[in-house]
Order: C-alpha cells, then structure tokens, then sequence
C-alpha cells in the first residue's frame, strides 16, 4: 500500500497554522532563526499535540529580513552550532509540554536545507548536530541529497522528502524560488504531482526528463496566498487516490 507523510513549515508568523493543521501529520516549528520565537514555539507545539501532529524543529539561518531563504557563506562549525542550539531550544519546550510528548524530526529550512543538499560537509554538520542533541530524531532532506546521505551515514532514520508545489531542475534539485516556474500555483496540478511523486517514484522536470525520487514525506508550504486550500486539496486527492497519509515512524 502506498504511504506518504505530509509535513508543513509552521510557527513562523503566517497565521495560517491552526487551519493546516488537520491536514497534515508533520510539522516543521521555526525555532526562532529565521523566523518565531519561544512564544510561538510554545503555542505552535501545544497546536500540534492537540491535533495529533508530529512535531520537529526547523532551524534556519539567522537572517530574519530574508526569511532564511539568502545562502550565507558558513562553515561546518557555524551549521553545527546553529543547529544544535535550534534543535535543543524546541525540544525543551517539547520537553515542557510533559506526558507522551516527544519530537519526532528535524527538516532544515530554506537556504540552509538547501545548500545542505549539494554541500557534503554542510550536511556532515548539520547530521551530527541532530544526532548529538537525540540520536532517535528522523532527519529530513531533499530526495536524493546529501542530507539523506550524511543522515545515514550518522546511523540516523532519514525520511527523503519531495515538494507537490514545487517544479524541479534536470539535475533533482528545486527550480530557486527567484525563477518564475519554480512554484506550482495551480491546485490540481499540485494534488496530482503530488500523487505522482508517490506512485511513479519519479518527478517530471523542468526540462521535460524523469528523475527518479523517493517520496516519503511531502512538503506543503504553509505561506503561500492559497496555502489551506492546497494543504485540503493534496491532502483528499492523495486519500482519493488511495494512498494513506501517516506520520513517520520515529526511531526506535
């Protein structure tokens, strides 16, 4: 039977997060870098237990104004450090909700997710910082990059993820968000790409060739101008399609 989890970036001041919750069984809670706080951090993971939502941090660069979406030229020592602090930081409020609760993943936000995927000794870093701080934590990265191979070469679970409202380059990576193509607006072709990633393994590119991808959890932007209808909509079609949408199995 066909499987997928559907994660969302929240706790990051868009407002939208209470409505997208239903919809989703990951989310990915801004740790106070590129955007929240500990006040947000606080009420988005109470958000996500009341809805039954696995949570995960989301560290990004520190760089508010551009929303953590602009490289930065780091080293390996600056990726570690940021994200073992970011990490640490939503999993003492994690921590302080008490009873079941517990912090499922780690998905590294925008240019820093980014450049993680092509940069092997970014993603060393970034997959020792998650294993320092809970060697349970799954890390999430793009499909095919070198986040997934630094995660499991640090004995860490990996979930590879991919993007339904996102096109993608010849070479498996995402069209950058300053390319007029690189984000699907339109809602049925982002249900369908989306079922497709999961059924077919693969993702049609911008350049019209098939790349293979291993679809375990999806991606739905919570900022977008229609971004509940497209957290509904991918959210149904993947059901009416057949394929269960269920959150990742945390390391035992």
């Amino acid at each position: 039977m066909d499987r997928v989890d559907l994660n969302c970036d929240m706790g990051e001041g868009i407002g939208t997060d209470d409505e997208i919750m239903p919809y989703i069984t990951s989310a990915n809670i801004a740790c106070g870098f590129h955007a929240g706080g500990p006040a947000t951090m606080r009420a988005t993971v109470a958000s996500a237990r009341r809805h039954g939502v696995a949570i995960g941090a989301h560290p990004g660069l520190p760089d508010r104004a551009n929303f953590g979406r602009v490289a930065m030229p780091i080293t390996p020592d600056d990726a570690y450090d940021m994200v073992v602090y970011q990490v640490a930081a939503l999993e003492g409020f994690v921590r302080a909700e008490g009873g079941d609760a517990a912090m499922t993943h780690v998905k590294p936000h925008g240019a820093l997710y980014n450049m993680a995927a092509g940069h092997a000794t970014l993603a060393d870093a970034i997959a020792r910082a998650v294993r320092a701080v809970n060697p349970r934590l799954i890390l999430m990265g793009l499909s095919g990059s070198e986040l997934i191979r630094a995660g499991r070469d640090a004995g860490l679970v990996t979930a590879s993820e991919v993007f339904g409202d996102r096109s993608y380059r010849a070479d498996g990576t995402l069209t950058p968000r300053g390319h007029s193509d690189a984000l699907i607006t339109d809602v049925a072709s982002a249900v369908q790409q989306s079922v497709d990633l999961v059924r077919n393994a693969s993702i049609r590119t911008t350049d019209g060739n098939d790349v293979p991808v291993l679809a375990e959890t999806i991606c739905i932007h919570g900022d977008g101008e229609h971004a509940v209808a497209f957290a509904r909509a991918i959210r149904n079609g993947l059901a009416a399609a057949g394929i269960t949408v269920a959150p990742l199995a945390r390391h035992p």
